[in-house]
This record gives C-alpha cells, sequence and structure tokens, in this order.
C-alpha cells in the first residue's frame, strides 16, 4: 500500500507554489509504501534509527523470520538477547521490548491513536522511549498516512527546500512560512521535497552543500 495522494493535492499545491508545482509536473508519481500495523511501524522506525536503510531491513527481515507473527504478544517475549543478536544495540532491543510489553498489556492502546488529532498522537507516540519527534512524524506519515506532515527534523526535507528554492540555509521562520503554505497537504510537498534531495531533478544542487547543516538530526529512512 503506497501513500495515497493524487491530483486534489497536486492541483492545491501547483497553485500555491509554482517552483513546486513545475517541479511536481516534471517528477513522476511518487511511490511510498506504508504499513498500517501500526505495532510493526514503530518497531521499524526504532530500528531504523541511526543505520542505513539496508541495515534496517536486514534487521527487521530477521525480526520477522526470529518471530513468526509479529504482534506485542511474540516480541514481548523474546528476550533483550535475542533481539541484540538480530543485529541491533543492546538500547534499541530494550526500546522495542518495552513498547511490545507496553502494547501487549493495553498500558498503550495503539487503536486509539487513530482517533487522535496529529498534535495529540505526536505527544503520545513522544512518551515512548525510543521514539522523539522526528520518529513520531515519520509514523504520522507511514503508519497512521496523515496528509499534513512536513518535518523540521528531517534533513533531507531541508535539503530538499534549499534546492527548490535555491536558498543555503532553511531558517525556522522560512520552514514555518512553507509548511503553512502547503498546508493541508504537507505530506504530498514532503515526497516531493524528498525526490528533490535525492535527485530527481539533477540540474538542481545543494546551495547549502558544504555548509554547517540546518539540523544535527533526523533523515529520511
Amino acid at each position: 500500500m503506497d501513500f495515497p495522494y493524487g491530483e486534489t493535492e497536486i492541483a492545491y499545491l501547483r497553485a500555491r507554489d509554482l517552483k513546486l508545482g513545475a517541479a511536481m509536473d516534471r517528477i513522476s508519481p511518487i511511490h511510498r509504501e506504508v504499513d498500517p500495523d501500526l505495532f510493526s511501524s514503530v518497531i521499524h522506525h526504532i530500528i531504523g534509527q541511526q543505520v542505513s536503510m539496508a541495515a534496517q531491513r536486514t534487521v527487521w527481515q530477521r525480526l520477522q523470520a526470529a518471530a513468526g507473527t509479529l504482534v506485542p504478544e511474540t516480541v514481548a517475549a523474546m528476550p533483550a538477547e535475542a533481539l541484540q543478536a538480530l543485529g541491533m544495540t543492546r538500547r534499541r532491543a530494550l526500546y522495542i521490548l518495552e513498547f511490545a510489553r507496553k502494547a501487549a498489556s493495553g498500558d498503550f492502546d495503539l487503536d486509539a491513536l487513530a482517533e487522535m488529532e496529529d498534535r495529540e498522537v505526536l505527544a503520545r507516540l513522544t512518551s515512548l522511549r525510543g521514539v522523539g519527534p522526528w520518529t513520531a512524524e515519520m509514523l504520522l506519515i507511514f503508519g497512521l498516512r496523515r496528509p499534513d506532515v512536513v518535518s523540521w527534523g528531517d534533513l533531507a526535507i531541508l535539503r530538499g527546500m534549499r534546492m527548490l528554492y535555491r536558498k543555503r540555509s532553511i531558517d525556522q521562520r522560512t520552514f514555518q512560512r512553507l509548511r503553512k503554505r502547503y498546508s493541508p497537504y504537507g505530506t504530498t510537498a514532503s515526497l516531493y521535497l524528498w525526490a528533490i534531495a535525492c535527485g530527481a531533478l539533477p540540474e538542481l544542487t545543494d546551495p547549502g552543500a558544504g555548509r554547517k547543516p540546518d539540523k544535527k538530526r533526523g533523515r529520511h529512512t
């Protein structure tokens, strides 16, 4: 299942932002897989923090094989050492175990997140050890499929903005102005900014290349 967007979102963003609209017209439709199973989505994102996509994929596949059925009860029953042996750090293993046990006991109600506003979801998710603001925002997108997420903590989003708008840096004020411009379809804008940051428009270089990063945390996974 891909993140859902279509002509409504594209037409709105094209009308609101000529530069972004022109870029979207040149970039093929973007297919980004989402995981509506919030339990597996949280674990997948915890695994992926500060590791390469290849390493994340390897550990994820090993966990799926080891757990059999990836549900709170099976993961909660695994020793921390068994999770570590899959290729993750002990700290990540403990974060995953703590989350799985809370989900299994009902202390953390995953189903309730679907009925909450974005801010409430972010507050609830960041109450979990191992889930910071950036991870919570990625879960809003790739777990809950929320339509209006643009992450200030994501380095690739900031790079895409620098490249598209030809700026050496993106400060908080500029970011908030752009985020409001994209609303209520910020997530669709994010998909295209990520594509731009990854070279979808080869002639767009990064004016901020070589400078100190706008932010010290966050990456797109």
